[in-house]
């Protein structure tokens, strides 16, 4: 299960083939298609999670969600709780309502325990710094980089974690795959 949730091998799986990040919900709430059963699909995402909606799957523009899963950086290695990561959200993310950034333990996959009891960022959060261009860097480390307190989210030494990148009311680019959702990248 945790094989096939953390490296899916399903037909669609890869948002884009120009980064790491995954379709996190392949199985539909019926969980069957034309008479087969959605077997790794529907184990793969209930290990991550626990249930799927309508909403959670759907394919119209400007309703529902829309979730992209990353457990590996740039370079294809696990994301460990000990280094500093980075992730630029490009500007113009493709969703009417918002988006969201949330960090989740690899072994347990519930939110992040942390000191600071943090574990997402979003484009609500008043204290979210933006760059010029309309993008977004946010910051994953044991200790909050200088000056990145409102885009960081605080990961655990010891720990291996992934990530959720959710729309909200999910745009035309994003069913195209046309959004260039770049990696999460190491920082040296």
């Amino acid at each position: 299960a945790r094989t096939t949730s953390f490296d899916k091998r399903f037909e669609g799986a890869l948002y884009r083939d120009d980064a790491k990040w995954d379709v996190v919900i392949q199985v539909t709430p019926k969980q069957d298609i034309d008479g087969t059963s959605q077997i790794d699909e529907r184990l793969s995402y209930t290990y991550e999670a626990m249930l799927t909606s309508e909403g959670m799957v759907t394919q119209t523009p400007g309703v529902g969600q829309a979730y992209l899963g990353a457990y590996r950086d740039s370079e294809g290695r696990p994301l460990d709780g000990s280094k500093t990561y980075r992730l630029v959200v490009p500007p113009n993310v493709p969703a009417k309502q918002f988006w969201s950034v949330t960090g989740y333990d690899a072994d347990t996959r519930t939110l992040l325990r942390n000191k600071e009891q943090r574990a997402d960022r979003s484009s609500l959060m008043k204290d979210l710094i933006l760059s010029d261009d309309g993008s977004t860097e946010i910051w994953f480390a044991p200790e909050v980089p200088e000056g990145k307190d409102g885009n960081w989210i605080p990961t655990v030494p010891g720990r291996a974690w992934f990530v959720y990148f959710r729309l909200y009311a999910p745009l035309e680019p994003y069913f195209e795959r046309e959004w260039p959702l770049g990696d999460i990248e190491l920082v040296k």
